[in-house]
């Protein structure tokens, strides 16, 4: 396998199309890999998916990819996770009370509002603050807008991991990092122009912060 190429991780959770198309517009050559020994080959791994917390895990396992995941950034492999695949990188998530990878200590909680006119799921355009400088968004500026659809929202652990937050009825983290690890709880992919910024620079990044 040519190994100058991104893998996009195909565990059955959706959400592979357009990201593969957003990768080709910035140049990013990728393919979908749902195979262990060539996600450990990778240049670098986009880690999307759309569902449900507990079924992302069984197919992880299913296929070896939680093993070979926790492998491959262990390797220094530059890894962008990207909604669903930015929750299960976490140690817990309250959606079907799943014990998820661990990559990011942490857990991922469910929004839960009194007024009643603040619709779950958080869908649509809002604001990304960034609050810790890193390569990956180096490029978003105020009052950037990035598309997002959740019901679940990620909690780190340590406030380090926090490298953007949004706020819907309160500020919650919308971007975590550490070492060669991203995350996002938005869809660049789905994000215009600002989200096509994001995935260049992601396609660069050597996963030094």
């Amino acid at each position: 396998m040519d190994t100058n190429v991104t893998l996009i991780l195909d565990y059955a959770a959706g959400n592979l199309a357009s990201v593969r198309r957003a990768c080709a517009h910035v140049g990013l050559q990728a393919r979908y890999c749902s195979d262990p020994e060539q996600l450990l080959q990778a240049e670098r791994i986009i880690f999307p998916g759309v569902g449900a917390a507990g079924s992302a895990m069984r197919s992880l396992k299913q296929r070896g990819l939680d093993e070979a995941l926790h492998d491959a950034i262990g390797r220094g492999t530059p890894v962008l996770g990207i909604c669903l695949g930015m929750q299960v990188s976490f140690t817990h998530s309250e959606e079907n009370d799943t014990d998820t990878l661990d990559l990011i200590p942490g857990r991922v909680r469910r929004f839960a509002f009194d007024r009643k006119d603040l619709k779950i799921p958080h869908m649509g355009w809002n604001e990304v603050r960034v609050v810790k400088p890193h390569p990956v968004l180096a490029d978003i500026e105020a009052g950037d807008e990035f598309y997002f659809v959740h019901s679940y929202y990620p909690q780190p652990a340590s406030s380090d991991a926090v490298l953007a937050t949004t706020d819907y009825e309160g500020e919650f983290t919308c971007a975590v990092g550490k070492d060669n690890y991203i995350g996002t709880q938005f869809h660049p992919e789905k994000s215009a122009e600002v989200g096509l910024r994001l995935l260049a620079n992601f396609a660069v990044w050597d996963g030094q912060c």
